[in-house]
């Protein structure tokens, strides 16, 4: 796993770097094919996608495999960004709204047929990308009524979800609350300062996804609370980095776009630990930057580069 993730990451490197040169505002004119794309390869993921963990969500080449929805997250960003910053107008009306949201909704759809907590995500940084454009009570309303009908709606669909609720709240019960409660057992047996790093006895198969989801109760097992609360003030000081690039970008396009990456990671995080410590049902979130995983780690620092590239056309004032 480390060997493989060590590639990945340099990969990731690089990628951030390259992307951090350009100049963020030639993204906005191909904001529109990005999205184009994204929605192409969540179709095609339904016409020759592979099954992992009984969903399907990955498209594979040859030994490389590839998961769209990620892709989907950066351009649903860069997209949303755009359009609330060339059509601000349209924020001002229920029908410019919907016209505005009709591809961000076509692409947050096809996520949540196959994996809810992802399209929850994507959601939520459409949502707050128009909020921060135009921040009216009834656009926020409107949006968390929506969201909240269409989560109902795909609960109601999909047997499984519900099945999810019922072992969320009582995972001792079923057998499938087997990893939750094998997670708790983790991060109860750390304590505060933990066992040690590398010392961890749960990941060694007592966690299934302990090097994915689960990962933060392999941290906390390993460095005690102690140690999770200073991934949780790493984490925290991120974001607050990304709220001052945000704050001085140099127009709206770049605000709105660091505000997406901002409330993506922050999304994230907060599913992620809420689940491992069993907070809200099971999901397939992971940990950014820490879990393992290739496509993630790529389209992370993809986003950490268009953060860098916004910052690096602030000028403060001496």
């Amino acid at each position: 796993f480390a060997k493989r993730q060590l590639v990945f990451e340099l990969v990731a490197l690089v990628g951030m770097f390259l992307v951090s040169k350009i100049d963020y505002r030639r993204y906005a004119r191909y904001s529109k094919y990005f999205l184009y794309v994204a929605i192409a390869l969540l179709v095609l993921v339904y016409i020759i996608g592979s099954a992992s963990h009984g969903s399907t969500r990955w498209i594979y080449i040859g030994a490389f495999g590839f998961q769209p929805s990620e892709f989907a997250k950066l351009a649903l960003i860069v997209y949303t960004a755009d359009i609330c910053t060339r059509k601000p107008r349209s924020l001002n009306t229920i029908k410019g709204l919907a016209k505005m949201l009709l591809l961000p909704l076509i692409t947050i759809v096809l996520i949540a047929i196959e994996n809810l907590s992802t399209a929850i995500i994507c959601f939520g940084i459409v949502m707050i990308i128009v909020f921060v454009a135009s921040p009216k009570n009834w656009h926020f309303i409107l949006m968390g009524v929506l969201g909240i009908l269409m989560c109902v709606v795909f609960i109601a669909t999909a047997g499984y979800r519900a099945d999810r609720i019922r072992i969320w709240l009582a995972p001792e019960k079923y057998d499938d609350g087997y990893q939750t409660m094998q997670s708790l057992y983790a991060i109860g047996s750390g304590g505060f300062f933990g066992r040690g790093l590398g010392n961890s006895i749960q990941k060694l198969g007592s966690v299934p996804e302990a090097q994915n989801d689960m990962i933060f109760s392999i941290i906390c097992e390993e460095l005690g609370i102690f140690g999770g609360l200073i991934v949780l003030m790493l984490y925290a000081y991120l974001l607050y980095r990304l709220f001052v690039i945000a704050q001085n970008a140099p127009d709206m396009f770049g605000s709105l776009m660091v505000s997406g990456i901002f409330i993506h990671i922050a999304l994230q995080v907060i599913l992620n630990i809420a689940v491992v410590v069993n907070l809200m049902p099971n999901t397939g979130v992971t940990l950014p930057f820490i879990s393992y995983g290739g496509t993630s780690i790529v389209f992370l620092m993809a986003e950490m580069g268009l953060a860098l590239s916004v910052a690096r056309q602030i000028k403060f004032e001496e």
